[in-house]
């Protein structure tokens, strides 16, 4: 493991904590982004779903807490944390997080004018669909890019999406985190853009919500027998993957999910999954994109 910087992760602890004194649920995290600590289940031969109820630490998001002790027993654990993240959808901001980067157009080697310009994208979203994006707490990344924060309502659970609204547009919503302000990662250091640090997160605009926001299902009569979650055997599937077949197990279950139409809402459950069995979220996230792409000539 790597050294880290005692000042990285005190200074870590410590805008964690002024996070959570804001209201913001956060968990401590590793260099690489990632929740810095490990599930409590990663040895179970079977796959476990639980999401806290053990009462243990290493549950990624579902630990996300702003009570100043349990943030501090979080870092405690993990004295390697450089960073933290902020739990999406929770109350009482019900956070959004709109992640701008910088990503290369599909067919480019990196030369200049090939790369695609997120923030444009945005922008078009707004002419076409007549909104404003407002002004609104503005994280700047190492990479470039940048994450808006905007609260939606407490009744509207929006999901997490990767490149749906548009290319390099992902979505943080319930389930997610964004990387807060002041975190260090091995890329670089995350801070607030010049003229919102004294902001306060903007309403989501309506048009904006209802792009991230998937239709409702249609409901379902009462004496019809539930059915469990559609794509829950792929994301099981990956879970119990062993050491030698995680990332041809991830290949074959992305490629099911996309072939049925579910690809982009069960992208963020398989990566889990698949961080959990033991890739990175890299790796992972490389993978389910090389099945969407194989599979999208079968769905035209």
């Amino acid at each position: 493991m790597a050294i880290i910087d005692r000042g990285t992760a005190t200074l870590a602890l410590a805008h964690a904590l002024a996070a959570a004194e804001r209201g913001l649920p956060v968990i401590p995290l590793s260099p690489s982004k990632l929740p810095a600590l490990r599930s409590p289940h990663r040895d179970e031969t079977e796959p476990a779903l639980c999401r806290g109820e053990c009462g243990l630490p290493g549950h990624g998001v579902h630990d996300a807490t702003t009570d100043p002790a349990g943030v501090r027993a979080l870092f405690a654990a993990a004295p390697w944390a450089t960073g933290y993240g902020i739990a999406c959808g929770r109350p009482p901001h019900h956070l959004i997080g709109i992640d701008l980067d910088t990503t290369e157009s599909p067919g480019h080697t990196g030369t200049a004018g090939s790369v695609a310009d997120s923030l444009s994208a945005l922008r078009d979203l707004a002419l076409r669909h007549l909104f404003t994006i407002p002004e609104t707490v503005t994280v700047l990344t190492p990479s470039g890019g940048r994450h808006l924060w905007l609260t939606g309502p407490r009744d509207v659970v929006v999901p997490n999406s990767a490149s749906r609204l548009a290319p390099g547009i992902d979505v943080r919503g319930s389930g997610g985190y964004l990387v807060g302000p002041g975190s260090v990662s091995a890329h670089g250091a995350y801070r607030l853009a010049p003229g919102t640090a004294e902001l306060s997160p903007a309403p989501c605009p309506r048009a904006l919500l209802r792009l991230v926001t998937p239709p409702a299902r249609p409901r379902r009569p009462a004496h019809a027998r539930p059915r469990p979650p559609h794509g829950q055997g792929l994301v099981h599937f990956v879970l119990a993957a062993h050491e030698g077949q995680r990332n041809t197990r991830l290949f074959w279950a992305a490629c099911r999910a996309y072939e049925n139409g579910i690809g982009d809402s069960l992208a963020d459950a398989l990566t889990e999954a698949a961080v959990h069995a033991g890739l990175t979220e890299r790796e992972a996230r490389a993978t389910i994109t090389s099945a969407a792409r194989l599979t999208s000539g079968r769905r035209r």
